[in-house]
C-alpha cells in the first residue's frame, strides 16, 4: 500500500498539481490519466523518488519495493535470456523458465535468447526493458506508456498478465481500451487536481463533465442573482423606508462567494476535408508481393484487396510484418516486386506516415509547415488549420524544431486537414498523442465521408471503425471480410491460446487450467453463434437505413427544383416517393431498436456467465 498525502509541485509560476491525497490500496490497478504536459510523468517520478515535490509526503510500508518502467536503457547481461533474468529476486534465480517465457509473450522468440541486447532495435530494447522489469514481482508496478513500441499481439498478452498480477499498479497509456481492461481505477489530473475514482475512464470522464456543466449553470444563476440584488441596491439606497432591506443586502451580497468561471481547456476538435467519389472502386491491390532486398523470401506475398469508396480497413499484425510497408506502397512511396497497385485516376490520398515526424522542416514555424501540405491555400486558412490543431496566436509561430513529439504529431494531423482527400492512410496516428486527442481523432475519423486504410494496434479504434481487415499474421498478409469482434472470435491470433497458458504459468508459477479453458472456448463459440446473426442484421439494418436516408435527401432537392420550376406531377411523384421512403425508414428504425435491445440483452447474459465460469475455480488474491 502506498500513500500520497498534500503533494505539490510546480515549475516556476506553472502549477502541476497540488493538494493530492490518495492511497494505492491491495490489489488495485490505477490507470492514470490527464493531458499532456499536466503532470503525469512528474507524479510518476515523485513517487520513485526521482524527482522532489514542493510539499507532501510518499510513504509505504518497510520493504515494499516499487518497480519502474525506465525509459533510459542501461544493458550488463550478455544475452536478452540474461538480462531479463537479472530481474529476479535471489530465491528465484534458477527459474530461468519465468523470464523466457516473459520475454516470449512480449514477442522474442526462442532464436532470439542468446544474443546480446545491442543487436535489438530500440523497440526491443524497450520490451526487454520491461520483461526485466515483470519478472522482478514489485509490490508496485509504475508504468509510463508500457505499450509504447509493441504490437497488438504482445499488448494483448500484457492485457492477459497485468489481470492475472496480484500486486499494485499505476500505468500511463494514450491507448484506452489497454487502459480500461487493465486498471480497476481510474487516478485523474485535471484541473491542477487529483482525483482517483474507482471504475474505467468513461466514468472518470463523465463525472467530470457533470460536475463541471453543475458548476458554471450555479456560476451563471449566482451571478444572475448578484446582478438583480445590486439593481436592487442602486434603486432604493436612497429610499429611506427600505435602508434596513438594503443593508441587509449589501451584506449578503459581501459574505456570498462567487464560483470562479472555469478556463478553457484546449483540445483537438476537428473534421478532415472529403471528396465526393463517384466509382465505386478507389484501389485495386492485385497478388502484390513487397520485398526490400528485391529477392525470396519476401516480407509478404500475393496480397489482393480491392478497396471500394465506403471502406473501413485496419492493418493489424506483429510489428515487423510489413504493415507500414503496406501503406507506403498505397502512398506511393514504393513499389511491389510482384503485382501491381492500381488507384483511380481522380483518386486524392491523404497519407500519416509514422516516420513522416522525421520529415517536417525543423526550422518552419507551425504555419508554414502546415501551409506546405498544399501552398496554394492561403496564410489565414493554414493558420485556421494551426488554431484547430491547438496552435492558436503565438503558439502558431513556434519553430519545429522545439516542439515535443506530441505537438509534432499534431503538425501532422493539420497537414492533412489542409486539403481534400478521398482516401485516408493512417499508420499508428494515436502515438505520441494523449488520450483525449486520441478520442477526438477517433471521432475525426469516423466522421470523415471517405474511406480509411489504418495501421494500429489501439483495439478501441479497430473496434468502433474498421468493417474489414488486412491482417499479418506469422509469414502471411490477407484480407479478412468482418470486423475485429467477427476476427478475434472467428479466427484470433494464432499465438494466443499458447500465451493463455504461459501467462498462467508466470503468475501462478505452473497452475494446469486446461480444462477450464476448454469450457471457456465452448462458452464463446456459444456466443459466437448467438451474436453473430444479430451483429450482421444490426449491419444490414443500419446500411439499408443510411441508404434509404441518402435517397430521401436526393429527393428533397429534387423537390425543392421541381417546385421552382412548377412541375405539378413531379412534385406529386416525389411526394408519393418520399412518403414511402419515411415509411420504410420508420420501419428499419423499429426493427433495428429490436435488435439492439436482443444483442444488448445477450451481450449482459454472457457477460454474466462467462464471469460466473471464471469465479467457478479461477485464480484467487487476483488484484
Amino acid at each position: 500500500m502506498l500513500k500520497v498525502q498534500n503533494l505539490s509541485k510546480s515549475y516556476g509560476d506553472q502549477v502541476l498539481f497540488s493538494d493530492v491525497t490518495f492511497n494505492i490500496n491491495r490489489g488495485e490497478r490505477l490507470g492514470l490519466v490527464g493531458r499532456n504536459g499536466h503532470g503525469k510523468t512528474t507524479l510518476l517520478r515523485i513517487l520513485t523518488g526521482q524527482e522532489e515535490a514542493d510539499t507532501g509526503t510518499v510513504s509505504a510500508p518497510k520493504g515494499y519495493r516499487i518497480g519502474y518502467l525506465k525509459q533510459n536503457l542501461e544493458f550488463t547481461q550478455p544475452s536478452i535470456r540474461l538480462e531479463a533474468a537479472a530481474g529476479l529476486s535471489g530465491e528465484e534465480g534458477d527459474q530461468m523458465w519465468k523470464a523466457e517465457r516473459v520475454l516470449m509473450g512480449l514477442g522474442f522468440s526462442k532464436g532470439d535468447m542468446d544474443s546480446p541486447p545491442a543487436e535489438l532495435s530500440g523497440g526491443f530494447q524497450v520490451r526487454l526493458n520491461l520483461a526485466r522489469l515483470l519478472v522482478s514481482e514489485p509490490d508496485l508496478l509504475l508504468l509510463d506508456e508500457p505499450t509504447n513500441y509493441l504490437d497488438i499481439v504482445a499488448i494483448r498478452w500484457l492485457e492477459k498478465f497485468f489481470n492475472q498480477w496480484r500486486g499494485e499498479m499505476l500505468v500511463i497509456t494514450h491507448d484506452r481500451s489497454f487502459m480500461d481492461s487493465v486498471a480497476t481505477h481510474t487516478l485523474g489530473i485535471h484541473r491542477q487536481r487529483v482525483r482517483k475514482m474507482e471504475g474505467a475512464t468513461g466514468k472518470y470522464y463523465d463525472q467530470i463533465a457533470m460536475e463541471e456543466d453543475v458548476h458554471e449553470r450555479s456560476r451563471v444563476n449566482i451571478e444572475k442573482k448578484r446582478q438583480q440584488t445590486e439593481e436592487f441596491i442602486r434603486k432604493f439606497r436612497a429610499k429611506a423606508r427600505l435602508v434596513g432591506l438594503v443593508q441587509s443586502r449589501i451584506r449578503a451580497l459581501e459574505k456570498q462567494e462567487v464560483p470562479e468561471e472555469l478556463g478553457e481547456i484546449r483540445t483537438l476538435d476537428f473534421s478532415f476535408r472529403s471528396e465526393a467519389f463517384r466509382s465505386k472502386v478507389m484501389l485495386d491491390v492485385d497478388n502484390v508481393s513487397f520485398s526490400y532486398t528485391g529477392r525470396t523470401p519476401h516480407l509478404f506475398s500475393d496480397l489482393k484487396v480491392v478497396v471500394g469508396k465506403d471502406d473501413r480497413i485496419g492493418v493489424i499484425g506483429a510489428n515487423g510484418k510489413g504493415k507500414s510497408t503496406l501503406l507506403r506502397m498505397l502512398a506511393g512511396e514504393l513499389s511491389p516486386i510482384l503485382g501491381q497497385i492500381k488507384p483511380h485516376p481522380r483518386l486524392s490520398v491523404g497519407y500519416y506516415g509514422q516516420t513522416n515526424i522525421d520529415r517536417l522542416e525543423p526550422g518552419r514555424t507551425v504555419v508554414e509547415e502546415v501551409q506546405s501540405a498544399d501552398p496554394d491555400n492561403s496564410h489565414q486558412r493554414a493558420r485556421a488549420v494551426s488554431g484547430t490543431m491547438m496552435f492558436e496566436r503565438d503558439d502558431a509561430l513556434k519553430r519545429v524544431s522545439v516542439l515535443s513529439g506530441g505537438e509534432k504529431a499534431r503538425v501532422l494531423l493539420g497537414k492533412l486537414l489542409l486539403k481534400p482527400c478521398h482516401l485516408l492512410l493512417l499508420d499508428e496516428p494515436t502515438n505520441h498523442l494523449d488520450m483525449e486527442s486520441a478520442q477526438a481523432l477517433l471521432e475525426a475519423v469516423d466522421r470523415f465521408r471517405g474511406a480509411v486504410i489504418i495501421v494500429t494496434h489501439n483495439e478501441m479504434f479497430l473496434h468502433a471503425l474498421v468493417n474489414r481487415l488486412i491482417v499479418f499474421d506469422g509469414e502471411k498478409a490477407a484480407l479478412f471480410e468482418g470486423t475485429y469482434r467477427n476476427f478475434l472470435d472467428e479466427v484470433g491470433w494464432s499465438v494466443e491460446a499458447e500465451q493463455v497458458a504461459e501467462v498462467e504459468k508466470v503468475i501462478d508459477g505452473g497452475v494446469d487450467r486446461k480444462e477450464k479453458r476448454k469450457a471457456r472456448a465452448v462458452l464463446i463459440q456459444e456466443r459466437s453463434r448467438e451474436h453473430g446473426p444479430l451483429e450482421r442484421r444490426i449491419a444490414d439494418l443500419e446500411g439499408a437505413i443510411e441508404g434509404l436516408e441518402a435517397d430521401l435527401a436526393a429527393n428533397e432537392l429534387a423537390l425543392v427544383e421541381a417546385s421552382k420550376a412548377g412541375s405539378g406531377g413531379r412534385i406529386k411523384e416525389l411526394s408519393v416517393q418520399n412518403h414511402g421512403l419515411r415509411k420504410e425508414i420508420d420501419e428499419n428504425y423499429q426493427e433495428l431498436y429490436g435488435v439492439t435491445e436482443k444483442m444488448e440483452e445477450a451481450r449482459n447474459r454472457w457477460q454474466t456467465r462467462l464471469a460466473d465460469h471464471e469465479d467457478q475455480g479461477g485464480p484467487q488474491g487476483k488484484g
